[in-house]
Order: structure tokens, then sequence, then C-alpha cells
């Protein structure tokens, strides 16, 4: 199983991301072993995920949320958590 995973930077900022293991991936971040990104943003937060059978379905995913603005991917996040 691949994961698309969106989480909160320490700077309110939203980084979306593919794993297979979103526990151990989140713990990266944290670490500050995961990401350039994330790296002096941290802690993270785990806001959502999604689970894809395939990595290609996951990438193709996580290029779509990517390319979301902001308020979209909050949308997206709030309706998970309904």
């Amino acid at each position: 199983m691949w994961y698309v995973y969106i989480i909160k930077c320490s700077d309110s900022s939203l980084y979306t991301g593919v794993t297979t293991d979103v526990k151990r991936r989140l713990g990266e971040h944290n670490a500050k072993t995961g990401a350039r990104y994330t790296y002096g943003r941290t802690p993270v937060r785990l806001l959502h995920s999604e689970r894809y059978p395939d990595r290609s379905g996951a990438l193709k995913r996580e290029a779509e949320i990517k390319s979301w603005p902001r308020i979209k991917k909050l949308a997206l996040i709030k309706k998970g958590h309904d």
C-alpha cells in the first residue's frame, strides 16, 4: 500500500508527500531526516492521508494535490474529518 499525506508544519505551511508508512515518515520529518522542505519547519503534524494500491496512483494524486491552492487543500482535510 502507498499513502498520500498532508502535514502541517510549525510555520502553518502544508506539505504533501507519498510513503509506504505514514507513521515512520512523520517521524522522519520530525527528526529532520525527511524532506528538505520540512527540515526547518518542525514539528509537523499529520492532517490527512489517503491509501492507494500502487506507487503510480499515489504519485498522481500527490501531484494533483500539490497543484491545488491552500484553500482547496484545507477543504479536503476538513472533508476527511467530517
